[in-house]
């Protein structure tokens, strides 16, 4: 039996033809216009809206899909775009093929930055999109008709990074009155835009919320999460070049997005540790195992085989052996 809404939308379309899935969501596509990324960015009041609206391959472009979605519109666009097409003339040449294209909202960036977007007339209201410099913002079933003009708004404002940008123009969506029906799950991804012979290193974010009370407020935790993250990349590659000074600047950053992350604080005492600077490790590891002393357990497994702790019982128990100092948070870590 077909779910109420499913069963009204395929008598508002009056055609079985025009059937498909409900995802009616805010989103937006855009290229970044100085390093070449391309995303897009989501949310709606449905379930795990990541999998359904955003699309994007490196190299190639950005889709999103929405409103009574035709999701074949993410990959066919890709494919188009991919065989030397433009944005608009992917979705031109999709949408006339589309006998549902009535309820349709398609919006779609190509790696020169030139976007293309289409809302259906069946689409419900309020409904629009509004393009821009490399960008395009787009909206259904929204509380009010300001809900698109205020994304533009936010991501032409913005500064920084292209998930920033993103980021606050779903703020911004939200703080101008949001999907009619409330909050349930958002998306975020980002490709570089040149493809290279290492693909697992051209997607450069691919984030999703699939139910929650506030996606895009948890949404952003997650891009400061992977943001701090990075730069724990950045501080272990630093070490390994015993650059000690660029790895202090990462590390600090590091902890500074993700202060009670716990498991940054311990992967870089390992790391500064396992390559002679004990000192500076050692305050690292008591901060860690009076917050969360199940770390100490992981400590003897990491040598022998592993390696990445010295194999020598003297040094091991020097870790296990750290307190906190009386007062608080043991004292800075400093970089010989």
């Amino acid at each position: 039996m077909r779910r109420p809404f499913a069963l009204l939308l395929l008598l508002l379309f009056a055609a079985p033809a025009a059937a498909g899935t409900p995802v009616h969501t805010f989103s937006i596509v855009a290229r970044d216009s100085v390093t070449g990324d391309l995303g897009v960015a989501v949310q709606s009041h449905y379930f795990a809206v990541g999998p359904v609206v955003p699309w994007a391959e490196p190299g190639v472009g950005a889709v999103a899909t929405q409103s009574l979605v035709e999701v074949a519109y993410g990959p066919r666009g890709l494919a188009l775009m991919k065989a030397g097409k433009s944005a608009s003339e992917a979705l031109s040449e999709l949408v006339p093929a589309d006998s549902g294209r009535g309820g349709r909202q398609v919006a779609m960036v190509d790696t020169k930055g030139r976007v293309a977007a289409y809302s259906g007339p069946k689409c419900i209201a309020a409904a629009g999109d509004v393009t821009g410099e490399q960008f395009s913002c787009q909206a259904n079933l929204m509380a009010n008709a300001t809900v698109w003009p205020a994304m533009a708004r936010a991501y032409r404002a913005a500064n920084g990074e292209l998930a920033e940008r993103m980021l606050q123009a779903l703020e911004a969506a939200q703080a101008a009155g949001g999907d009619i029906r409330g909050q349930q799950s958002a998306a975020i991804v980002i490709v570089k835009g040149t493809a290279s012979d290492r693909p697992w290193a051209d997607r450069i974010m691919d984030l999703r919320v699939d139910d929650s009370p506030k996606p895009i407020a948890e949404l952003r935790r997650l891009v400061t999460a992977w943001r701090a993250y990075r730069w724990v990349d950045r501080g272990d590659s630093a070490v390994t070049a015993n650059d000690f000074k660029a790895a202090q600047e990462a590390y600090t950053e590091g902890a500074r997005l993700a202060p009670d992350n716990m498991e940054i604080v311990f992967w870089e005492a390992v790391s500064l540790f396992s390559i002679g600077q004990e000192d500076a490790a050692l305050p690292l590891f008591a901060r860690v195992f009076a917050n969360e002393p199940v770390w100490k357990e992981l400590v003897p497994r990491l040598a022998g085989p592993v390696g990445l702790l010295p194999n020598d019982p003297a040094k091991l128990q020097r870790i296990l052996g750290v307190n906190t100092p009386r007062g608080g948070d043991p004292p800075k870590r400093s970089y010989r």
